[in-house]
Order: structure tokens, then sequence, then C-alpha cells
């Protein structure tokens, strides 16, 4: 049973409550509608049932547990939001098989009896293995409500899954919502506009404003309204005012509605149900290895990604080496022969000096242009990697998904692009321009810096409200890596003081310098700059907390609930 008592949720940017002292008592084996005029609160309500958005005021209790001592847990509740959260790139199969095992545990086997039996219960037996990316809009809303049943869940919400749908289709969503509901214990409750099948519900919920205007049988909703249709209930509620409308039906007989007391015999049973079917959640790794999986699959399939990968993989060390494509010039000696006039003495100095300054300046270009292109590499990894599919995350957390456990999947497959990338930068300029020094070093500091920087970027996007804001965002934190990095045009010394610990390229740009320590090519580049080159440690020590802060935002960012 789902009893409410004087509900109200009131958030700062509203001067009124969303929903007013809404009172409704609701047994199980019930499929309620809740309806009324856009704006009225329907889709709050069912957020606020849900926990997504926590009441203010009055209580909420399910199964006579108050539901502000202890949230539903994610095996009771299945929630169908407006959107789709079906991945387009997956099959109908993929998709069920992938939500199941990041919300309950279980063999391959066990697992497949799931999702065989959903699609069975659903009607997409027929479309198991058809993408959902071509799926009509009907088919789209029953695989969501697949994905929701992987459960078995006994309060099931469905926030207006039928809008939008052709005549048949949004008839045979809402037979498909009544036979779930007629299951022992469970309650559906369904948002909709639609007031075509009242004979289908075993309750209508009218809400006004945020107020109740009434909440009982279907049967007895034109008398209450006093209108010859249901489809002139909206212009009746619109005659008077919501608190009136809310005051006439607390003042209603109590027969109208369902009261505590016609809901209390369902609660021992439902009880009992809840204990029997209780499906365990995956572990932590369990979960992070089934994002990991997903977004693998996700990846490998989405051919415009991986060309773009592609391409600045190939591209971005070709350009790298347009600059050096003969290799580092060999550094010529001075000969300084005592026996040489002071002319040539005087030739063969400024010959070197201009020399010297002409390699260091390219090494130094050269491993700045590695460090500056691999950033951009880091940026494109991640810029929209959480925002893009916010929707879906805070959907999969619902419904048990750890933020931590996402965080890892997602860490674990941008590693994999980091390897890569830092890898072929390392080996192709490394063939071809010439570099001496070992090559596990050079490889490490530009590892370390496109980690760094891809982390910092998926901070950004997780704290991003659209993929526009994450992909500016990350455009300035790789913009801003050259010019405050000293290492083309040195900064003011309090300048590069205050700003160099934050800006990763610099100690990138280090750390590969170190590598070249033994080598006339370092003494060069110091000869050239102005800006002091760090240690290799403290360049690996810094780059390294860029990577951990980075992670840190980015677990608080995906850990934070922003539902849109």
């Amino acid at each position: 049973m789902l009893s409410l008592e004087n509900v109200e949720l009131m958030v700062p940017s509203s001067e009124v409550p969303l929903l007013s002292a809404v009172t409704l008592h609701l047994p199980g084996s019930h499929f309620g509608a809740v309806v009324g005029p856009s704006g009225c609160g329907k889709s709050t309500l069912l957020k606020t049932i849900a926990g997504i958005l926590p009441h203010t005021g009055g209580t909420i209790r399910w199964r006579g547990r108050n539901l502000d001592e202890r949230d539903l847990d994610p095996h009771e509740l299945g929630y169908v939001p407006q959107f789709t959260c079906a991945q387009p790139l997956l099959t109908v199969g993929e998709n069920l098989r992938y939500a199941t095992r990041l919300r309950r545990a279980g063999s391959a086997k066990e697992i497949e009896a799931v999702v065989q039996g959903v699609e069975e219960e659903t009607g997409l037996s027929g479309l198991h293995d058809r993408r959902a990316g071509v799926l009509s809009g009907g088919q789209l809303r029953r695989l969501g409500l697949a994905m929701e049943l992987t459960t078995n869940p006994s309060l099931l919400l469905a926030d207006e899954v039928t809008s939008g749908l052709d005549p048949k289709s949004e008839e045979e969503i809402t037979a498909l919502l009544a036979n779930l509901a007629r299951q022992p214990g469970r309650l559906v409750l369904l948002v909709t506009h639609s007031l075509r099948f009242l004979d289908q519900y075993d309750s209508v919920t009218v809400l006004t404003e945020g107020r109740l205007a009434y909440g009982a049988h279907p049967r007895g909703l034109v008398s209450y309204f006093n209108v010859p249709s249901p489809e002139e209930i909206y212009p009746a509620l619109a005659e008077r005012d919501p608190s009136e409308w809310a005051d006439e039906w607390v003042s209603s007989p109590a027969e109208l509605g369902f009261g505590i007391e016609a809901v209390l015999g369902d609660l021992a049973s439902e009880i009992q149900t809840e204990k029997e079917e209780k499906a365990p959640v995956p572990g932590f790794w369990a979960q992070a290895a089934t994002w990991f999986f997903r977004r693998w699959k996700l990846f490998l399939r989405d051919r415009t990604q991986v060309s773009l990968q592609l391409a600045l993989l190939l591209v971005f060390p070709a350009v790298v080496t347009l600059f050096a494509y003969q290799g580092l010039p060999a550094v010529r000696n001075m000969t300084m022969n005592p026996d040489t006039d002071v002319v040539q003495q005087l030739r063969e100095t400024l010959d070197f000096t201009v020399q010297s300054s002409r390699v260091g300046t390219l090494v130094s270009g050269l491993a700045m242009f590695q460090v500056i292109l691999l950033a951009l590499m880091g940026s494109n990894n991640s810029a929209r990697e959480v925002v893009g599919e916010r929707g879906i995350l805070e959907k999969e957390k619902l419904a048990g998904l750890r933020p931590g456990a996402a965080l890892a999947g997602m860490t674990a497959f941008l590693s994999l692009l980091v390897l890569v990338q830092s890898a072929w930068m390392t080996l192709f300029v490394r063939a071809v321009c010439q570099f001496p020094g070992d090559l596990f070093a050079q490889f490490f500091p530009l590892a370390l810096l496109t980690a760094a920087i891809t982390l910092l970027c998926l901070a950004i996007s997780s704290w991003s409200s659209t993929s526009e804001q994450a992909s500016l965002g990350s455009l300035y934190l790789v913009g801003f890596q050259l010019p405050l990095s000293g290492a083309i045009l040195a900064l003011p010394e309090f300048l590069g003081g205050i700003v160099r610990p934050g800006i990763s390229a610099y100690w990138a740009w280090s750390g590969y310098l170190q590598t070249l320590k033994d080598t006339r090519f370092y003494d060069l580049v110091r000869a050239i700059t102005e800006t002091p080159v760090a240690g290799s440690q403290i360049s690996a020590w810094v780059l390294t907390l860029h990577l951990g802060f980075g992670l840190f935002l980015a677990h608080q960012g995906i850990r934070r609930s922003d539902w849109r």
C-alpha cells in the first residue's frame, strides 16, 4: 500500500508549493491514473513518491514504512521517465541484459532467464535483436517498462509513457500497465493527459496546481465534477480556484476515496511478498565491469566516434613531426682553434649561438606541442562523457547503481584511450624526430598529462548542465595550458609561481625534458628559456595530484542528483 498524508513540496525557486496538502491512500494490485492540466504537479508527485524530489512536509509511507526514515529500495521501485533510457546503438536484448546486470546479481543463465521473461511479458520477444534506435515510439515505451521489470518492482511509476503515441499504441501500453498491476502486491501509477481509458483504471487522481481535487474510483469522476463527459473536466477545473477544489475534496464523504482503513488489509501480505521477491543488488566491481563493457560496445558501434579517435590518433603525431621530419639536428661544436683569427672565432661563436637557439627552441616546442595535442585528445575523450547521458545515469542510480561503480567503469574505458593515445604519440614522435633518452621515461609524463586532462574534463562534464557548457569548459581548460605554462613565452615571475602549480602542461613539459638531461639538447633548452624546468619526480607527483583532483571532482559530480 502507498499512503500520502498532507504531503507538501516547496522549492526555493517557487513562491508557492509545487504540491500542497496531498493526502492519498492506494492499495496493492492497483492501477491508478494521475491526471490534470499541464503544470499541475503530476510528474512532480511521481518524483516525490520516488524520492527524486524530497518532500518538505507531510509523510509518505510504503507498506507501512515511513520513507523519511528509509528510502525505497532499488528492487521495490520501478520508475519510467518521460525520456527513453535505452541506448539506441544497442539491441533490445542488449539493453535489457545490461540493465539487469546493473540492477541484480546472478549468473549469466539467470540473467538471460530474466531478460527472456520480461521480453515475453512486454511483447518484445520478436524484437530481441533489433537496435533500439530503429524502434517505434510504442516499442521504445515497452522497452523502458521492460528495463524496470527486470527487478520485479512492487511499485511501478510511469511518467507520461503514453504521451505522443498513436491511439492504438496508447491503448496497448495502457492495457499492458493494467495487466502488470494485476500481479499480487504491485501498485502501478501512470501520469497521463488522456482520459480515454477510464474503465482500465482502479483509481483516478486529479491534481490542479499542486492540490488534490479528486482521488477515487473513475466511475464517480464525471458526476463529482458535474460535467457531461471526462473531456470537460479540465475546463471545469479552470473555473474555480485550486484551493476551493482541494477544500471540497477534503470535505467529501469518506466512501468516495480510498481511506487508510481500506488498504491496511493488504499490508501483511505485501510485506511477505517483498521478503520473498527481493532481488540482490550486484557488487561494486560487478556494476563497474558492466558499465565498462557497455561503454566499450557503444564506442565500437559509434562509427563517427571511432573515426574521430583514429583521425586524432594518426594526424596529431604527424603534425608534430612536420616540424622535425628529418630528426633533431646535430649540435655542431666550435673548433676554437688558437690559430684562428679573432674574426673567425667571432663568426663561429655567432653561428653556434644561432644554431643552439634554433635547436633549443625546436626541442622545447616539440615537447610542448606533444603535450598540448595530448591535452586536446584528453578533452575530447571525456568532455561529454557524463553530461551527454546524464538522464540515463540518474535513472540507473535510482535503480541501484553506485556512483563510484559508474565512475570506475568510465575510468577503465577512458584509461584505454589514454594509454593508446600517449603511447602512439611517444613512439611516433620519438621514431621520426629521433629523440634520445629513455622511452618509458618519456611516455610516463605524457600518459599522466593525458590522464589528468581526461579526468579534469570528466569532472567538468559531471558538473555541467548541458553538453555545450561541458565542451566550452573543457576548451578553456586546454586553451589556457599553453600561455600559462611559460614554456613558450616566459611569465612574470610572480604570476608564474601562482598559476604554474595548476597547469598540467607545464609539469608534463618539464617531465619530458628531464629525460634529455644527459644530452646537449637539455642544456640548449635551458639556455633559451627563462622558465625553470621542474624535476621529473616533482612533475610526476603534481600530475598525479591533478589526476586525483579530477577523479574526486568527477565522483562528487556523478554522485549529486541532477534530474532534468
